[in-house]
């Protein structure tokens, strides 16, 4: 099916959808994005991805040439234009076209793009048995270097790591920060239970500020569970009671293996279940 594609104010068809060869978000990586869900027609926490959207570019220096109202307002038309009641939102801004040199101020007119589409990250039966991961040998962008609570459009560190994983049967992998700590997965947050506290690492470890992971932390907590945002290493993934996934696009997803070495039981853990249960509702409801 032919997607309305929004481009600057204007949808077009799929095949008309173009911005220049010389857009600095080709050539150099140079934009931001986000990813959103809707449900039933409905974008999940839309202002929050718009928020988070807006800072990344505010922190690349990149003015975003409409209002966040406005952007909201686009968003929502994608959706409905494209008849979208369960699917994925892909919002970028890139630097827009400029010359063959690094200089943003030789860029002009940043480009707006909304792609409205279903999506199927992981297929069902991982939902109901659970992923395998590994801990990838690419490490997490140093921090200092580039933020990681800016969601560019240039993720190669992240593709690297993805292209590991697959390499070796997984479709995810772990990375771990420059301290060797577990940080995040190439497109999703961690999070492991142990002992009935629910572990995540915390965002000075060099992670995505995830929506979905923020909702789950308010879930487990509205639930009667601790939490815990605290540095992790492999050995506590080693041994954790349970393990899971969470991203706008993964949702929650259990982890049953990691490194070939089984978590606990090898099978999906109840508190994880519980949570995917809550998400669940939540986003639906």
């Amino acid at each position: 099916m032919s997607r309305q594609i929004y481009i600057n104010g204007t949808f077009f068809p799929q095949a008309e959808a173009k911005i220049s060869v010389f857009d600095h978000g080709l050539l150099y990586g140079d934009g931001v994005f986000e990813g959103l869900r809707s449900y039933h027609g409905k974008v999940f926490r839309l202002e929050a991805h718009v928020r988070r959207l807006y800072e990344s570019a505010l922190a690349i220096c990149l003015e975003i040439p409409i209002s966040r109202e406005a952007m909201c307002q686009a968003i929502n038309e994608a959706v409905k234009k494209n008849g979208i009641s369960d699917g994925y939102i892909r919002a970028l801004v890139t630097r827009g076209a400029g010359s063959l040199g690094l200089d943003p101020n030789r860029c002009s007119n940043p480009q707006v793009i909304l792609i409205a589409d279903t999506i199927s990250l992981y297929p069902q039966e991982l939902y109901d048995n659970g992923l395998e991961i590994i801990t990838t040998s690419i490490t997490r962008n140093h921090p200092s270097a580039l933020s990681p609570r800016i969601k560019s459009l240039n993720y190669l560190n992240n593709i690297l790591a993805k292209i590991e994983g697959l390499k070796a049967g997984c479709v995810e992998a772990l990375m771990l920060n420059h301290k060797g700590e577990v940080a995040e997965c190439t497109g999703d947050n961690i999070f492991l239970v142990r002992d009935g506290v629910l572990l995540t690492p915390p965002l000075d470890a060099g992670i995505l500020a995830g929506v979905t992971r923020e909702a789950v932390i308010e879930l487990a907590r509205e639930a009667g569970i601790t939490v815990q945002e605290i540095s992790l290493t492999k050995h506590d993934v080693y041994v954790a009671d349970e393990c899971f996934l969470t991203g706008t696009a993964a949702e929650v997803i259990p982890v049953v293996k990691v490194d070939d070495r089984p978590i606990s039981t090898g099978k999906p853990g109840p508190m994880t279940l519980d949570l995917k249960k809550r998400f669940h509702l939540l986003a639906r409801e």
